[in-house]
């Protein structure tokens, strides 16, 4: 969803929402490979799901064009990628009854907009980065660099192909109808559960097919209140869908987002550097070592939508209210609001930024208004637009002043950077030696006989060099190199370009920046500019400035009922590419909530509605030639370049593509006449479809769908079906594999799958009514999960401890591993561990608590729960006669929350509750435990099944869902160090 930076928000301000999966699974040393525990073992995440949710869209993108390792081969490579990625999300979660697997087809009108822009921009992105490339390699080539063969042309993958309707998606689903038999046959993990694979013939996005499925589900008589669902994937608007469904056992788990991940260079496949400073490949690296060793697998989280309804519940209170409270309405209030932020069908208001806190901002002024507006802004999907008016007037008011606010603390940031610039210039470079010194390198693969210098000499001639106003330039080269030796070895560090020239960009890109803002919405008057040059309209034309807040408004209706009840409209779109202001919300309330249903795109018009001309290789000839032919009488909607407007904004991909929206009718006149020239591959591509079902023998009433399979000649009646409280319509399947046959494999390298036991069938939802509500309330019978949260205690507060997994009976608690403690006494000469640099002749030693202490890991926790109400003194208690040292007494002094935080940076301000002295111990003795400590790139953030800690570089802080009070300080940019589960 269009939330830029809402999920880091929501985290932030939310911490216990995210804990850490748990995982059982080893390497295969043959194959390199991951091997997962059996998934019909108890979930080793103290909780048993029902129901596993596939968003494939965000499984199949990172599988087929990762970010941070080299791309798959081929389409095979990427095929086995994404069947591992289930197979792991499979091991986490282990679903018991349903695994529902969505990709995205053909989307809503309105949806298609964005979608259309999307591939728009890739495509022009991926023909800049093809020059780029080519330039620089014709320029490395020159100078003599070595680097990696050119991919040939067939090889280039093009992400615009995963759009429905192209032979891409097409071989897609193939692929996942054999490995959903390989695994219902073969694998006792899924022995007893049912399979759904709503791939993209299927009309709507794939979170949506889902949410679809759980309300009409949740509406049967039969369904199962208490059923634990959970879905998988990374745009923020799943939180609110999940929310929206009012499941009291609803999580979300996606992967753990790690800011600054390695990316390879795009020329030579190596990390540590941008393509721009590309020196190509080491001689003796590329003889010697052709695979690059990228870093660690990405994790996994859950968010927990429960704890997020606690953490709302506390905070929407609002005592005294003229009707009665309900704060599962006030739940769908708060969903709505968020659309006033940022969605994938409207723009966000211009005064509404995420990271401005808009969202406080809204719940504010919906906690003032709410006594007056006389109810709920929403009901099921239903909007009043008279409640909602009543907010906007308010948010109208301060709108100048959110603009002038916002323009001073640009100043500031830019005043504050361009301080921080000169101060870097000021201080020699300590860090480039740092990591050059120290970066991994194989044995053998030096250059020169000095390739390993002293360090601290480096230091101390390039600091009398900076005292001396000398240049650093031949300072940061290898003892012994000659002064033109241009392939230096600088890996283990980001190479920079020049900072003078990237100083002069940066103050010529600020007053370039100046020079187009022609808005200045902190200036009087910034209204009239605002349509005048966003949508070239005169500033008294005040109708016209009342028709986009008309169309804002039904836009809002239409997400609304788009989330709680389904789509409302195929056709509808928001007709604009900016958004009003909220001052124009006036007189809104008859504005009509009615849309015309309609029926969505068939796959290949939406290809030809989304597409740019680049891309035509995915689209079928006929339809290709509308995208070049001069004489085509849609040529418009393939513009060849476009413009992109920062709209205040600092990078191209926050800008708005200034892109013609297509006319639906003049694209179908126009496709028609060459509808006879498609294959028949073709017309089966451009069909839309249902989801298919597969049952396995150990699933319950197999033995009735094997039977209608069997037995059924009709291909078009539908067939009622209840399996384990699932509702719904079966529907013969041209596509069933008989029982005993074999599905045979659609990649080289993998089995056939034999002697099969699995039954297909269309499947279909339960029908409803036309104009059926579907309620958007807690069901009866219910059961409130247990409560994470503690009562009356604020996060804040020193004695916070909350609850981290999902077992409130299980006495969970962090301490750290044999290795954890090694890494933090090796870089922090902590005396109080053994080992490390200790002192063990200090007079004023004592080791805490007792000999056992942390060398002991489980006596250690046996002894802590046994003498629990004894150790909440803490300090006090933990020492004899003898005296702390003085450090400890700093400690105790400061309060036991004190800890000393790692560090990457070379300068290093304490704040008032840190031990200036450095590397200091903090203790826990409430069960169990923990010890933080670190002063290098070490500490890593550690949790009992699944806690989760978050690093804050912007806020100076880290949260720690388990021990939110334990770690302070300055953030760490690095995860190191190593902890243990005990």
């Amino acid at each position: 969803m269009g939330v830029p930076a809402f999920f880091r928000w929501l985290s932030r301000k939310y911490p216990s929402v995210i804990i850490e999966c748990t995982e059982q699974k080893k390497i295969d040393e043959t194959t390199g490979k991951n091997v997962y525990e059996d998934a019909s073992l108890p979930n080793p995440n103290d909780i048993e799901f029902d129901n596993l949710y596939l968003d494939m869209n965000g499984i199949i993108h990172p599988c087929t064009h990762p970010e941070d390792k080299p791309p798959p081969k081929d389409e095979n490579e990427m095929m086995v990628a994404i069947f591992e990625c289930i197979d792991r999300l499979f091991s986490i979660v282990r679903p018991r009854k349903l695994l529902y697997m969505a990709i995205d087809g053909v989307a809503p009108r309105a949806k298609m907009n964005q979608q259309r822009s999307r591939r728009f921009r890739a495509s022009k992105e991926a023909a800049e980065k093809t020059a780029e490339v080519a330039r620089i390699r014709e320029e490395l080539k020159a100078k003599g660099a070595i680097l990696p063969p050119e991919k040939p042309k067939e090889q280039h993958f093009d992400s615009n192909c995963i759009t429905p309707g192209t032979p891409f998606m097409e071989r897609l689903s193939r692929c996942l109808q054999y490995y959903v038999h390989d695994r219902l046959n073969n694998d006792p993990g899924w022995k007893n559960i049912k399979v759904i694979l709503s791939d993209a013939n299927v009309p709507g996005e794939g979170e949506h097919k889902i949410m679809d499925y759980i309300r009409k589900q949740r509406a049967q008589p039969d369904h199962d209140p208490n059923t634990q669902h959970v879905l998988c994937g990374a745009d923020a608007d799943l939180i609110m869908l999940g929310l929206a469904t009012h499941e009291p056992n609803f999580t979300i788990i996606r992967e753990e987002f790690l800011p600054n991940k390695p990316r390879p260079c795009d020329l030579c496949a190596q990390i540590g550097h941008e393509m721009k400073d590309c020196t190509g490949l080491d001689m003796e690296y590329h003889a010697q070592a052709p695979d690059i060793e990228f870093g660690k697998e990405t994790k996994f989280i859950f968010v927990r939508l429960n704890v997020l309804k606690e953490y709302l519940e506390k905070e929407l209170v609002m005592p005294n209210l003229p009707f009665k409270y309900d704060f599962e309405r006030v739940l769908d209030d708060w969903v709505f609001m968020c659309f006033f932020v940022g969605n994938d069908f409207l723009p966000h208001l211009p005064s509404l930024e995420i990271r401005e806190n808009a969202i406080d901002r809204l719940i504010h002024l919906y906690k003032k208004c709410v006594y007056k507006t006389g109810g709920y802004l929403t009901d099921s999907g239903d909007v009043a637009l008279e409640r909602v008016e009543m907010i906007m007037r308010d948010l109208g008011e301060v709108e100048d002043e959110i603009f002038r606010d916002r323009q001073k603390n640009e100043e500031r940031m830019k005043a504050r950077n361009k301080r921080q610039k000169m101060e870097r210039e000021r201080r020699p470079n300590f860090d480039m030696i740092h990591k050059t010194q120290f970066a991994p390198t194989a044995v053998g693969q030096g250059r020169g006989p000095n390739a390993i210098v002293n360090a601290k000499e480096d230091i101390l001639r390039i600091s009398k060099m900076a005292m001396n106003n000398t240049a650093l330039d031949s300072m940061l080269k290898p003892v012994g190199s000659s002064s033109n030796n241009e392939t230096q070895d600088n890996r283990g560090v980001k190479r920079k370009a020049d900072n003078s020239i990237v100083e002069l960009d940066v103050n010529k890109q600020e007053e370039d920046d100046q020079a187009h803002d022609e808005v200045r919405l902190w200036e009087d008057g910034f209204k009239d500019r605002y349509y005048e040059s966003k949508f070239d309209v005169m500033s008294d034309n005040i109708q016209f400035r009342y028709n986009v807040a008309l169309q804002y408004v039904r836009g809002l209706c239409w997400v609304l009922q788009y989330y709680y009840q389904g789509c409302a409209s195929w056709e509808w779109y928001f007709p604009y590419h900016y958004a009003c202001f909220a001052s124009d919300f006036v007189n809104i309330t008859g504005i009509s909530k009615k849309f015309s249903k309609g029926t969505p795109f068939k796959p290949l018009e939406q290809l030809m509605g989304v597409f740019p001309a680049a891309s035509r290789q995915h689209v079928p000839l006929p339809f290709a030639k509308l995208m070049l032919d001069p004489k085509s009488s849609i040529i418009d909607f393939y513009p060849d370049d476009f413009q992109i407007d920062l709209n205040g904004k600092k990078f191209a991909w926050q800008g708005v593509a200034l892109l013609p929206f297509v006319d639906e009718k003049r694209l179908f006149k126009a496709v028609d006449p060459y509808r006879k020239e498609l294959t028949l591959e073709e017309e089966k591509r451009n069909q839309l479809g249902d989801d298919r079902l597969y049952v396995g023998i150990g699933c319950k009433d197999y033995q009735l769908l094997k039977k209608f399979s069997e037995t059924e000649n009709d291909f078009e009646r539908e067939f009622p079906i209840s399996i384990d409280g699932m509702q719904g319509l079966a529907i013969l399947s041209e596509e069933n594999i008989s029982i005993g046959g074999t599905f045979p494999t659609v990649i080289p390298g993998l089995h056939d799958c034999l002697d099969n036991r699995v039954v297909t069938v269309k499947y279909r939802d339960p029908k409803y009514a036309d104009g059926f509500i579907f309620p958007a309330r807690r069901l009866p019978n219910a059961i409130e999960p247990p409560k994470v949260l503690k009562q009356g205690i604020d996060e804040g507060n020193p004695n916070y401890r909350p609850h981290i997994g999902f077992n409130n009976n299980r006495s969970q608690f962090a301490s750290v591993g044999d290795a954890g403690r090694r890494t933090v006494n090796h870089h922090t000469g902590n005396r109080y561990f053994e080992g490390g640099n200790s002192d063990r002749n200090d007079s004023n030693y004592r080791k805490p608590y007792n000999q056992q202490g942390f060398s002991g890991g489980n006596n250690y926790q046996q002894q802590n729960r046994q003498n629990y109400q004894t150790n909440q003194s803490r300090f006090s208690n933990s020492y004899s006669s003898v005296p702390p040292p003085q450090g400890q007494q700093q400690q105790q002094q400061r309060g036991y929350q004190s800890s000393r935080s790692a560090q990457t940076s070379s300068t290093y301000t304490p704040n008032n509750q840190q031990n200036t002295r450095g590397g200091y111990s903090q203790w826990r003795s409430d069960r169990g435990g923990a010890h933080q400590g670190d002063r290098g790139n070490h500490g890593r953030n550690q949790s009992n099944r699944g806690g989760y800690q978050r690093y804050d570089s912007e806020q100076n802080q880290r949260y720690h869902s388990s021990r939110p009070d334990r770690v302070q300080g300055p953030p760490s940019n690095n995860y190191g160090g190593a902890y243990s589960r005990q």
